[in-house]
């Protein structure tokens, strides 16, 4: 079992200064010992995030940050597998009427696929995704 970080999280932390260290203890005091992963899709949003920044020191910031993110935690790569079933996930909730931002359906998808639950501040959007369990820090 494991823990996929939405953005939502990262973004949060980072805002409150948190160091990477201090995330893993935060979400291993809640949730023991588990496997806590990202998706590739919270690479592009907190690089994003680097490059919209408003000033120089907010962007080292954010760079340092994520640099110790992507060091610190692994990032699953959007497989075939993934792919698969993030189109799967899509259509069947789009014949009902459901849409789902796409970001978050891949990292949903990401987590379905790898057992995972999703740790998010954004449930609404979550909870989109049928079978997938979410969790708040």
């Amino acid at each position: 079992m494991g823990l996929i970080l939405d953005t939502s999280i990262l973004i949060a932390s980072e805002r409150r200064r948190e160091s990477v260290g201090e995330i893993l203890s935060r979400v291993r005091a809640l949730h023991g010992e588990i496997d806590i992963a990202l998706s590739a899709v919270s690479v592009v949003e907190l690089t994003h995030g680097i490059y919209r920044a408003r000033n120089d020191a907010d962007r080292e910031r954010r760079r340092v940050f994520s640099q110790g993110i992507f060091q610190d935690i692994i990032v699953h790569p959007v497989s075939l597998e993934i792919a698969q079933l993030a189109g799967k996930v899509e259509g069947e909730q789009a014949a009902q009427g459901v849409a789902i931002a796409f970001e978050d359906l891949v990292i949903g998808a990401t987590a379905l696929h790898l057992g995972f639950d999703v740790a998010t501040l954004n449930v609404k959007h979550f909870q989109l995704i049928p079978g997938l369990k979410i969790v708040t820090l």
